[in-house]
């Protein structure tokens, strides 16, 4: 059994949507300075590395909040589908790809993973507009195939010229939206998932810690 870390380390020299504060993760407690221990405090966008989009995010109403998406769909069985010559997924790309039946999880593997390097140690690289995403008739394409959860390795599922209309098909549709995942050392194929959301009540999204497991 091989457990694949695919969760970005937050840090501020990461990578954030342009406009989100800045990552702040300092100690001011430190033993250093006579402390008995030492104590950090952290400050970010709920949508900073690898996080999960709720309904709240670009829906209004009474809709899900982070807190409030099932578990069972967050765990489970997964399929990583290595996309590495697209700069767009849409839904003709999805058509030709050998998406197995009965798919309810797929997370995208494409050349964003390149961005993060080996285990992500420390991504450094400046903001890529022109990131790999899903096109609106591609998300459109997940919601008939009965999709549940989607993955991608970049900060957003959509492009970041029109971010809004492919967040609204999956969420409307109820399909949990996982960014920010370093895909870097995983290979196509089928693996167990599990990403877990910090549970931020009311809120539209967290940080997560997402790991895969070899099947």
């Amino acid at each position: 059994m091989r457990i694949y870390d695919i969760t970005l380390p937050v840090h501020p020299d990461l990578p954030t949507w342009p406009g989100d504060p800045p990552i702040v993760v300092e100690r001011f407690v430190k033993m250093e300075d006579g402390a008995p221990n030492n104590v950090t405090r952290i400050a970010m966008c709920a949508h900073t590395g690898t996080h999960v989009d709720a309904q709240r995010h670009f829906l209004g109403g009474d809709v899900e909040t982070v807190d409030q998406i099932s578990l069972k769909t967050l765990t489970g069985r997964v399929y990583v589908l290595n996309l590495p010559d697209e700069d767009l997924i849409t839904a003709k790309v999805l058509e030709k790809a050998e998406i197995p039946p009965r798919t309810r999880r797929l997370i995208f593997k494409t050349r964003n993973s390149a961005l993060w390097g080996e285990a992500a140690a420390l991504p450094a690289h400046a903001f890529k507009e022109n990131f790999v995403a899903i096109s609106p008739d591609g998300a459109e394409f997940l919601v008939e195939r009965g999709v549940k959860l989607v993955g991608v390795d970049y900060l957003s599922v959509a492009t970041y010229d029109d971010p809004v209309p492919t967040h609204e098909i999956l969420l409307k549709a109820g399909i949990v939206i996982i960014e920010g995942l370093n895909l870097s050392e995983v290979s196509q194929g089928r693996y167990s998932l599990y990403c877990l959301p910090l549970k931020l009540a009311g809120a539209d999204g967290a940080p997560a810690r997402a790991i895969l497991i070899g099947v």
